[in-house]
């Protein structure tokens, strides 16, 4: 059971409200999200019902970006998962990203940074409704995942992520490498 009180649903409100979409699907899984959080009495909590928040990682390193083979649906994706009790999006991105790639990452200095939304369907007929923050790493090495995480996860240059990914990943992705291109020489990217 969730925590998170109303402050917490407005504030992640006001994120994918200020979220802008470059894609005819970001433009529907924004709208989702919007809907839902109008809706449900819990997005935060994963046992309330189907539809769900959950948030993710969209890491930046030295080595590019990170994907791993979803265990369930086996294809490349960004790590990320449910959120745990009291626990936001953002917070959930960088926990699960740590416990799925064993890389230390971190959000900006400047805070939390959504750089995409999903509406996607989960591997056990529920909906999640994915935030996907901007996380750093300053390490380049290998990735390490948790035992139960999967173990296919590596480092990707953005083209090569491209190439692998899922369809919803690939505007978060393009995302990325915008973002690469506009850091380089800051010690961001």
């Amino acid at each position: 059971m969730s925590t998170a009180g109303p402050q917490a649903v407005a504030a992640v409100r006001q994120a994918v409200q200020e979220f802008v979409t470059t894609s005819p699907r970001e433009v529907e899984s924004r709208w989702r999200l919007l809907v839902e959080l109008d809706e449900l009495p819990d997005p935060f909590d994963r046992y309330a019902g189907p539809v769900h928040l959950t948030g993710s990682g969209l890491v930046v390193g030295p080595r590019g970006t990170v994907l791993l083979v979803h265990r369930k649906l086996g294809i490349w994706l960004q790590p990320g998962g449910h959120l745990d009790a009291g626990e936001l999006p953002a917070d959930a991105a960088v926990r699960e990203t740590i416990e799925e790639t064993g890389l230390p990452v971190h959000h900006p200095p400047e805070g939390a940074h959504l750089v995409h939304v999903d509406v996607h369907p989960a591997a056990d007929d529920h909906l999640h409704l994915d935030l996907r923050y901007l996380l750093l790493c300053k390490s380049d090495a290998d990735p390490v995942p948790a035992e139960g995480e999967s173990q296919q996860v590596r480092w990707f240059t953005i083209d090569e992520a491209l190439e692998v990914a899922d369809a919803g990943l690939v505007d978060g992705l393009e995302r990325l490498r915008s973002f690469v291109s506009s850091n380089r020489g800051n010690g961001q990217a």
